[in-house]
């Protein structure tokens, strides 16, 4: 059987390639800046809600210089409702670094790039290859399919990543291999998908030892999870007689670090509810909202009970919180799960939370599914 000729795959991505906005045309040279950016958002998220972030975080920071010198706030505010805020905070550490270490262009090198902030073994492969012709092998979600089906690897992932590196390493080009790193992602994410895969649109049908045995379905081998441990908590939404709601602001580090949120409780998996008011931010005629906010993070789902309380209009914040008017909450870097507490109390927030299930925190996405940057 013929093994996978890379050749056939660029033939099928010069034909085929999708249209994006961070992508460079034929023929022109990659923006290592647009590159690196798409990369960092694409990180857990779909192209398709990557795209009007992408596109409106450009125009907002149109180079890295301009979000070196950006105040943290600002790109909080900028990426609030991608997700994954520990990205933010790493590409806004890694545009200052890139500014003041390397006079505002990014290393073509791939060890280099591994050594800026945010940035891990795929994305600096994906930056390497695609911005600088380096013959790097970028490994994603989708990549890690590809390739498991093409040689029908019982190895299960994680333990598998080491093996489908080494077999993808060796098939990259030393030409266009940037061409060739987003063709396999585009190979994923279009022919060879998790489910109903369209082989008979494959470039590399015929050595696909998976399809051949009729089982690209079955790969790649997963290992099992362990179950995630729901976590509970609650939220109080003040709003004060002129409009303005109570906010904190969240530690630096850690889950949503540096986001905007309204008070509230620990997150635990044994929160007593019963003794929700005692974590109140003040004193109040406090009213418990019908239903719950559900939310899933990457390593746990979220259960919020929700408390609203009206204050004066003199009412002043506690110590470390802040009142915002509503008319400038949409400044605020306020991440989904927030959104969603605000619109469960607040009917002119936007429609309620849903009391069923919730919006999930993005998890993957058609582009590649990488796992470079997540929150901790």
């Amino acid at each position: 059987m013929p093994a996978a000729d890379p050749a056939d795959l660029l033939v099928w991505y010069d034909r085929h390639r999708r249209r994006l906005p961070w992508r460079a045309m034929p023929g022109e040279r990659a923006d290592p800046y647009r590159v690196w950016l798409s990369e960092i958002m694409l990180q857990q998220t779909t192209v398709q809600a990557v795209k009007p972030y992408f596109e409106r975080f450009l125009t907002r920071f149109p180079d890295v210089e301009s979000l070196a010198v950006a105040p943290q706030d600002a790109v909080m505010q900028a990426w609030a409702g991608l997700g994954y805020y520990s990205r933010a905070r790493n590409l806004h550490a890694c545009a200052q670094v890139v500014a003041r270490d390397h006079g505002g262009r990014f290393p073509a090198d791939e060890t280099a790039l591994r050594a800026l902030p945010g940035i891990g073994a795929y994305t600096a492969a994906a930056i390497a290859a695609i911005a600088f012709g380096i013959p790097a092998a970028a490994v994603d979600g989708n990549v890690e399919r590809v390739v498991s089906r093409l040689i029908a690897l019982e190895e299960p992932l994680p333990a598998a990543k080491p093996h489908i590196r080494e077999v993808t390493q060796a098939m990259v080009p030393q030409a266009r291999s940037g061409d060739f790193a987003q063709a396999m992602m585009d190979l994923g994410a279009t022919i060879c998908t998790p489910r109903r895969p369209a082989c008979a649109l494959c470039p590399w049908m015929v050595a696909c030892v998976a399809r051949r045995e009729g089982l690209q379905e079955s790969f790649p081998r997963k290992a099992k999870k362990a179950p995630r441990q729901i976590r509970y908590g609650a939220a109080f939404v003040a709003e004060r007689a002129d409009g303005a709601i109570l906010l904190r602001t969240r530690p630096s580090s850690g889950l949503l670090g540096g986001m905007a949120e309204v008070p509230g409780s620990d997150w635990r998996a044994d929160y007593p509810l019963s003794q929700a008011i005692l974590d109140a931010p003040c004193e109040a005629r406090w009213r418990r909202m019908p239903g719950i906010v559900r939310h899933v993070f990457t390593h746990f789902p979220l259960e919020l009970t929700v408390f609203h309380a009206r204050l004066d209009r003199q009412a002043g914040a506690p110590e470390g919180m802040r009142f915002t008017g509503a008319d400038e909450l949409a400044d605020e870097a306020l991440p989904s799960v927030m959104r969603k507490v605000l619109a469960h109390a607040l009917p002119q927030f936007g429609a309620p939370a849903d009391k069923g299930g919730g919006k999930r925190e993005p998890a993957s996405r058609k582009r590649s599914g990488k796992k470079d940057a997540v929150e901790k």
